[in-house]
């Protein structure tokens, strides 16, 4: 594990990325955040006795080798990933899980093929509904009970990767090797790793890690009615400057941040220096691909000593703005307010 990443937990091993590294458009693989539920493999599986199994609600049940997937069609796509929990730390009402700030997200440039080639190639029955992904990873506690996620079958065939490379190199083992599920836009959750099984069902996968976690809920309410957690939710966040940074007075700064908004796109972002009483446009930087992060800055002249709040707000292609607070819920998903994310610094 790279000494540069902020560890949450051990057991399983959980880590976010500082602030810093994600000023970069590409987020570097050795800086990538770490969410596991699971115990991550010890070493690389050899790849000429892994196999990949499709079956369930399939005409043809498959086992795919390395060379197999090899040989589809090749799909290579820019997707932000973010952790469900990311920003969980920056509630006001306490939320059970990791504590995870701004760390649990980064963008990558993944390599693979479409999800959509093995199933056309498996044949999907008419009953076809949901796709289930189970990996190679080691269940921690003493309950053993694996990590399965499914997704529906409209997002499995539109906008699903299967990955093996990761920024031009073979997935590392921390991130997957030697297969991960990337569903587009949505939260690494739902982009399971070390890929072993793929299996097609008639309705959602029943288990722990659909059912009772990885769902919108508030005390008192059973989690499996809660809203499943999928794409991730429209935020801006502030990279530069820092919570507790000194700004000199009277100087010009660079306000420097990153927007993104699952399955749509970053229309604009908007940032206030005075704690949301006046607000400016911000100046969006670099490529803008779909499902991928907008990095954005301003040049602010502080005007005089004292603290300062700085907060960020963006809007997506379909018109929606990021909200001023976060919706509180159990497990603390999906916190992208305004308010929650500002940075209050001193000017001197």
């Amino acid at each position: 594990m790279s000494p540069r990443l902020r560890i949450l937990s051990e057991k399983p091993l959980n880590a976010e990325t500082p602030p810093e590294h994600l000023l970069s458009w590409i987020t570097a693989n050795r800086v990538f955040f770490s969410r596991n539920q699971g115990a991550i493999p010890r070493r690389k599986v050899d790849l000429r006795r892994w196999r990949l199994s499709v079956e369930g609600e399939v005409e043809r049940p498959l086992r795919l080798g390395i060379d197999d997937l090899l040989r589809l069609p090749r799909a290579i796509a820019a997707d932000t990933l973010e952790c469900s929990g990311n920003g969980r730390a920056l509630l006001t009402e306490r939320a059970s899980g990791n504590p995870w700030t701004l760390g649990g997200v980064g963008n990558a440039v993944w390599g693979g093929t479409r999800l959509r080639e093995v199933l056309t190639a498996a044949g999907l029955k008419p009953t076809a509904a949901h796709v289930a992904f189970e990996g190679l990873d080691r269940p921690l506690g003493a309950a053993g009970v694996p990590f399965i996620r499914s997704i529906p079958l409209e997002k499995a065939l539109s906008s699903t990767l299967l990955a093996w490379e990761m920024n031009g190199d073979p997935l590392p083992l921390k991130h997957g090797f030697p297969l991960r599920a990337l569903a587009l836009g949505w939260t690494g959750a739902n982009c399971v790793k070390w890929l072993k099984r793929i299996v097609v069902l008639d309705r959602p996968w029943n288990g722990f890690y659909m059912d009772r976690v990885y769902r919108f809920f508030r005390k008192g309410e059973d989690p499996s009615s809660g809203e499943p957690v999928t794409a991730m939710r429209l935020k801006a966040v502030i990279l530069r400057p820092q919570p507790g940074d000194l700004l000199p007075a009277g100087l010009p700064f660079p306000v420097l941040g990153a927007a993104w908004a699952g399955e749509e796109e970053i229309a604009a972002v908007e940032v206030s220096c005075d704690g949301g009483a006046t607000w400016l446009a911000a100046e969006l930087l670099g490529p803008s691909v779909r499902y991928a992060w907008r990095h954005w800055q301003i040049l602010w002249t502080p005007p005089a000593k004292g603290p300062a709040r700085i907060l960020a707000r963006a809007r997506d292609s379909a018109g929606r703005r990021q909200p001023d607070r976060a919706s509180w819920n159990v497990l603390g998903y999906g916190n992208n307010g305004v308010e929650e994310h500002g940075v209050t610094v001193t000017v001197g």
